[in-house]
């Protein structure tokens, strides 16, 4: 895994801000290979209660790592009970390490 221990720290500092301690985050996509080079962040984020206004939620804890990560591309996946469930999110489960 490409994220150092500070970086799992600021991403669950993040996290908790905006939804509360009982997120959960966990890192999937290229940032799992320990031999890529470079990539974008790939976050899964689930929450166990309904979301409002998931598009803005998402964009703004994007910015937000992203801020964090001086600049680096972060992609927020959200899961919560009222949102669809597609493919990406079975593949972010299955192939995901929890921060």
């Amino acid at each position: 895994m490409r994220l150092t221990d500070q970086q799992c720290q600021i991403i669950h500092r993040i996290i908790d801000q905006e939804l509360g301690g009982g997120a959960r985050v966990s890192l999937f996509g290229s940032r799992l290979d320990d031999q890529a080079r470079g990539g974008d962040i790939d976050l899964l984020v689930e929450v166990d209660e309904p979301i409002e206004r998931p598009a803005q939620l998402a964009a703004r804890l994007s910015v937000r790592v992203m801020r964090a990560m001086r600049g680096r591309k972060v992609d927020i996946l959200l899961s919560a009970p009222n949102l669809q469930n597609l493919p990406i999110h079975d593949i972010a489960r299955e192939q995901g390490v929890r921060l």
